[in-house]
């Protein structure tokens, strides 16, 4: 099978992940701006951070043959020091031309407070002023419903977003129909202890549709699986489900969101 894995943290990982991915099918791996482990504490950190997203690891990825992309932002679990977030805000857009980004991302919450939610406002007023995709990262457990909800209220507040542009990852049930209702795009991320397990993520396509969802694996730091898609794409087929509905979620979809990025191309 062929597939895109669209979020995956791979500054976390080891030139054998990539291997395993370009062994499995895949043909692009696209990385949001991720938590480094522990908080950077200054605006030079986060500068040499997206000379490794621009510069480095598409290097690294094409050692496999594999497309690297990837999205800038101060990712939320960062966001409480709003003068920090704005001097690195600044910095993105002489890094908006690079030919592997795809727009900013993955910003959002994490704690639904105050700061996260002013860091919000302003990365998503850079991406209008600058034309971007966005990518959306939601909280986790308890704080997700909550978290959704403030995000789209955002989203809906600046009347420069286009929903189809819009990605919101990590839904689970009670927040993907939500998201959908709106236009943009949900992202189902696919973890060994948290967020989807593979039955939930498919339970979740037989309930919904396929239009407009994707399937990603997040995989970062902590325990998580960079071929967590393909191996979900096996699921649906012990489950039933035709070749070309699992190409959809795991190929077209991706591909199709991200195409609106004129710098994707793949295939």
């Amino acid at each position: 099978m062929k597939y895109i894995e669209p979020h995956a943290h791979m500054v976390s990982r080891v030139t054998d992940d990539y291997e395993r991915m370009a062994m499995a099918g895949c043909e692009a791996v696209c990385e949001p701006a991720f938590w480094a482990g522990f908080d950077r504490s200054s605006a030079a950190g986060f500068y040499d951070y997206f000379c490794q997203l621009t510069e480095h690891e598409p290097k690294r990825a094409a050692r496999f043959g594999l497309k690297h992309f990837c999205w800038l932002c101060i990712n939320p679990k960062e966001a409480e020091e709003v003068k920090l977030a704005a001097e690195i805000i600044a910095l993105i857009p002489r890094f908006l031309d690079r030919s592997n980004v795809l727009g900013i991302g993955e910003i959002g919450l994490n704690k639904n407070s105050r700061n996260e939610l002013k860091v919000l406002e302003m990365h998503v007023d850079l991406a209008a002023r600058y034309n971007q995709l966005i990518l959306v990262h939601t909280p986790h457990l308890e704080d997700k419903l909550k978290g959704t909800r403030l995000i789209l209220d955002v989203l809906k507040a600046d009347k420069r977003i286009r929903p189809e542009r819009v990605i919101i990852d990590h839904v689970e049930e009670h927040t993907v129909g939500l998201v959908l209702d709106t236009g943009c795009w949900a992202g189902m991320t696919l973890y060994p202890e948290t967020k989807c397990s593979p039955a939930r993520a498919i339970d979740i396509l037989e309930t919904y549709g396929r239009e407009r969802i994707w399937l990603n694996s997040a995989c970062d730091w902590g325990v998580s699986d960079p071929l967590a898609v393909p191996k979900t794409a096996v699921e649906m087929k012990k489950r039933g489900h035709h070749a070309a509905a699992i190409d959809k979620v795991i190929y077209q979809n991706p591909k199709r969101f991200l195409a609106q990025c004129l710098k994707f191309k793949v295939g």
